[in-house]
């Protein structure tokens, strides 16, 4: 365990201690595509909207791997990464396709100078969905337009020619951009089910809601996205899986800990030794430790330590 606590809390220095700071170790493999693991029900919705070349709305409970899903489409496809548009409440429709920046649009034709050289075209800028419709001419791309449900209502509503016929007219200069049939963009939504979409917009998308996966889903997203030690053993996982799901269900936290907390957690236990099959009142202050990577609040860090 020393060498996990790097910062003791004592006012004691590396140096007093004789202790170097060790390198960042990075675990992006935690979010690699090609460790995604994807059910069957989902693999068959994504195979029917690529097929019927409609956006693919997918609803679940943070941690699902909702957002994942298309960085894995992308990258089995061998396309370029997601275009991503983060929905804002403030955001309208057509912040989907491009931005016009009015403001600064504006200032420069009141300076003389740079009336001359003014060209609307300067002053737009294309966005995820704006992006992948121009770039169909040379290439297809996924493009991920994530948590829709946090924009106004109206748009959805206003998104739904668009989407039909995958195309948008930038107002300010008028021109229409299409999108090549033949490499028309993979749109994928997420969407955390904290309001209803319209009726008129899901008739328009291929749906699919995310479970949280089972016991033997959760060891095989661990294996593949973890390089594990060779000390923890396969049995060592399942008694991690096993706890984690005890924890999920029965502990009456207010955010259950999703797939990307028990991968952290997974990684502290592999890095820490701690052995979760064996011994647990033996080390429970050191898991004690570790279940700062699953709760989010007080009041379910209490829950888990005990202390309720």
């Amino acid at each position: 365990m020393s060498e996990f606590y790097i910062y003791k809390g004592d006012g004691s220095t590396l140096t007093q201690r004789n202790v170097s700071l060790p390198p960042y170790v990075s675990i992006t493999q935690m979010n690699a595509p090609m460790g995604y693991v994807a059910s069957p029900a989902l693999r068959d919705a994504v195979n029917v909207a690529i097929a019927l070349g409609q956006p693919l709305l997918l609803t679940g409970e943070p941690g699902t791997g909702k957002t994942q899903l298309a960085f894995s489409v992308a990258f089995e496809l061998g396309l370029d990464k997601p275009l991503i548009f983060n929905t804002k409440t403030t955001s309208i429709a057509k912040d989907l396709f491009y931005r016009y920046d009015s403001l600064t649009h504006f200032r420069d034709s009141q300076m003389k100078e740079k009336q001359a050289s003014i060209n609307i075209e300067d002053y737009i800028t294309y966005e995820a969905l704006g992006k992948a419709i121009i770039d169909s001419n040379l290439k297809r791309s996924v493009v991920l337009i994530d948590e829709i449900d946090k924009a106004p209502r109206d748009l959805p509503n206003d998104l739904l020619n668009e989407l039909e016929n995958m195309q948008f007219e930038v107002r300010e200069t008028g021109v229409k951009f299409p999108a090549n049939k033949d490499n028309r963009p993979i749109l994928i939504l997420t969407s955390n089910s904290e309001k209803n979409l319209p009726d008129a917009f899901l008739r328009r998308c291929i749906y699919y809601h995310i479970p949280f996966p089972e016991k033997a889903t959760l060891e095989e997203i661990i294996r593949k996205r973890l390089n594990l030690s060779a000390t923890f053993t396969a049995k060592m996982v399942s008694a991690a899986v096993d706890h984690f799901l005890q924890i999920r269900l029965s502990r009456g936290l207010r955010k259950p800990p999703a797939t990307a907390e028990l991968l952290s957690w997974v990684h502290i236990l592999d890095t820490q030794k701690i052995n979760i099959d064996g011994d647990i009142q033996a080390q429970i202050q050191q898991l004690y430790m570790s279940y700062s990577v699953l709760a989010k609040n007080k009041e379910d860090l209490q829950k888990l330590r005990g202390n309720d």
